[in-house]
């Protein structure tokens, strides 16, 4: 494996598996960047899987390192959200690739020595550890910092690297040589910065000092490079020429389905004959069997989202060329690949925007899942609502028989999105209330009563005793029933929030939406499936879920899927009060309803629209 430095790579021979290498530098001298450069150069070029356990660090850190180097494009800008329009699209280009590479990052705070082990498994053809960084000032959230932390977890990582026959790269923020000789480890680099250069001395344990190394920091664009002639000079000479590291094996035949934090270069062909492009290349698009239909001018809300609808196409198109054609296959294929290719196109909305999200926030006990199958304690407005007051009046004759439509309303979990998501870790308030600028979990001392018969409860059909917690869009919605006259006001007597955002979601839904009309009108079907796995497997993933190791938020799994919830019970409430019957209301899609419901809802299969899915008479007639 390389580090991505070629003169570091001659001295090292590579990155040799079963060994283990210390980055060891002052705050600030680029220890950091080296664990960047080779878990880029290994993962994104070279196509091997990489496992990056950031402590301290966030994957938003990692993810802006990387396109910043791989670009390359200002750091800072990149950070303030000042790119040029031509940077913003390369920047969102390198997201179009992410499903291709298997860059698996942890930035959990529970990160340990022990969870990293423990990875390590679910991770088929783990090419290469990087650790990113042992902390020398103790920090009570941070496992893998302090004195003490630092020399066992070295020794663990040592040992992980024998017993796993791989190379484990760590950074560490100290350049304390006695810190560092008491480690006792096998290879030990050393750096130490002068302005706009890195003095490198790389260390073995039982020859000492090898050599010594001058590398360019070019921190403008985060990341170490060679310089033009990179060898300052040679502590210990060796007789034997230096010789590069050897090609890299070809990548698995495989690529792992786990989702991918960082944005990628461009995939390459995976033939091991050819020679990767330079990262900032193109590689050319590959022949599609068929093609879709090109989107309308002005795209969703006259936004031109072509750029990221074509991401999708671009996909499909694949998909079909390496299946010859078999939509069958390729629709498999896609749906299996969803998660990683959901989870990138959602990255490469967010560039430019307006608010970085927490990915992995700690997760409160509440949002924990009791067993592996099991459920967490949040309650969310699910419907499985019938109308027994007029099934009675059907039954015993006072109500003339009924026509009753079942209604699917389309894409329920992408019009979901529109939903107001808290932007970072929830933070507890013990004096309860309700801030609309802010969202999360809300605890109530008993369910809200309710007493109208011709709607459905919006908060569901569980019956329990005492407190419950119920999240924002069930709160909302519970608010808006007041302000309706139906219930009283949700009392909240605490609650767990952050400042809140309807927008996080907001271009990746339209991007979405934009790419299923489109599918649908030019009856492609293979998109329309791809698209619906992307928005469902999205929702259903971001919780506790090992399928998607990009984000952790159970906080947001709940408040989309009650905002699904909720907006069936909106679409209740307008046939009601349009004076259509509603019969019947289930799950998230799902209404029944007597009268000519084409008078209230248009009827299709966009978003907006709804399609019948059946139409019988009650009362059935019984059998004889």
């Amino acid at each position: 494996m390389s580090t991505g430095i070629r003169a570091l790579d001659d001295v090292l021979g590579g990155l040799q598996p079963g060994r283990f290498y210390l980055v060891a530098a002052a705050p600030g001298a680029g220890s950091s960047l080296i664990a960047t450069a080779a878990a880029r150069t290994s993962a994104l070029d070279q196509h091997q899987p990489v496992l990056y356990a950031a402590s301290g660090l966030t994957r938003a850190d990692i993810a802006a390192r990387i396109v910043a180097a791989h670009l390359p494009v200002d750091y800072r800008r990149l950070r303030a959200g000042r790119l040029t329009p031509t940077e913003q699209g390369d920047t969102a280009a390198l997201h179009h690739h992410l499903a291709q590479a298997p860059l698996y990052i942890d930035d959990g705070t529970d990160l340990t020595t022990d969870v990293i082990a423990e990875s390590v498994p679910d991770l088929p053809g783990l090419a290469l550890i990087v650790v990113d960084r042992l902390q020398t000032t103790e920090d009570p959230r941070l496992p893998l910092s302090g004195p003490a932390q630092i020399t066992d977890a070295a020794q663990a990582l040592a040992y992980l690297a024998r017993t796993h026959e791989l190379p484990v790269l760590a950074a560490v923020d100290t350049d304390d040589p006695q810190l560092i000789a008491a480690l006792s480890l096998d290879i030990t680099i050393t750096l130490s910065r002068d302005a706009d250069q890195i003095h490198a001395t790389v260390t073995e344990r039982d020859l000492g000092p090898q050599a010594t190394l001058t590398l360019h920091a070019d921190l403008a664009h985060a990341r170490i490079t060679d310089l033009t002639h990179p060898y300052a000079s040679a502590v210990t000479p060796t007789s034997t020429p230096q010789t590069p590291p050897a090609a890299a094996p070809p990548a698995p035949a495989q690529t792992p389905q786990a989702p991918l934090h960082a944005p990628t270069s461009p995939p390459l062909d995976p033939a091991p004959t050819h020679t990767a492009p330079p990262a900032h290349t193109a590689a050319p698009p590959r022949p599609s069997p068929r093609r879709t239909t090109a989107p309308p001018p002005g795209g969703y809300a006259n936004r031109d989202y072509s750029y990221f609808t074509g991401m999708i196409t671009h996909a499909v198109d694949e998909a079909l060329h390496d299946h010859d054609g078999d939509v069958t296959a390729a629709t498999e294929a896609l749906v299996k690949k969803a998660v990683p290719n959901a989870m990138a196109l959602f990255e490469a909305t967010r560039v430019g925007g307006s608010y970085e999200h927490t990915v992995y926030p700690e997760t409160l006990e509440f949002l924990r899942k009791k067993t592996k199958d099991g459920a967490d304690e949040i309650w969310e407005g699910r419907h499985n609502w019938t109308n027994t007051h007029l099934m009675e009046a059907l039954q015993n004759g006072t109500h003339p028989p009924i026509t009753v439509s079942a209604l699917d309303t389309n894409a329920s979990f992408l019009s979901a999105f529109k939903t107001h998501l808290p932007i970072g870790a929830l933070i507890h308030d013990p004096n309860g209330g309700f801030d609309p600028k802010r969202s999360g979990i809300y605890s109530l001392p008993t369910r809200p009563t309710w007493h109208h018969t011709d709607l459905p409860d919006p908060i569901g059909n569980r019956r329990e005793d005492g407190p419950v917690l119920l999240d924002d869009a069930t709160i909302r919605l519970l608010i808006r029933c007041a302000r309706l006259g139906l219930c009283e006001a949700p009392h909240i007597t605490e609650c767990w929030t952050s400042g809140a955002s309807e927008g996080l979601l907001e271009k990746f839904r339209r991007v979405l939406t934009e790419a299923r009309a489109n599918a649908i009108e030019a009856d492609d079907t293979v998109t329309v499936e791809y698209i619906k796995a992307m928005y469902s497997k999205f929702t259903s993933t971001i919780g506790e879920s090992s399928v998607n190791r990009d984000i952790r938020r159970p906080d947001w799994m709940h408040i989309i899927r009650s905002q699904a919830f909720a907006n069936l019970w909106y679409k209740s409430h307008r046939a009601h009060s349009n004076g259509l019957t509603v019969v019947r209301v289930r799950g998230t899609d799902e209404i029944h309803v007597a009268g000519d419901w084409r008078t209230v809802f248009t009827e299709g299969r966009l978003t907006t629209q709804m399609k019948q899915k059946d139409q019988y008479p009650l009362p059935r007639k019984s059998a004889r």
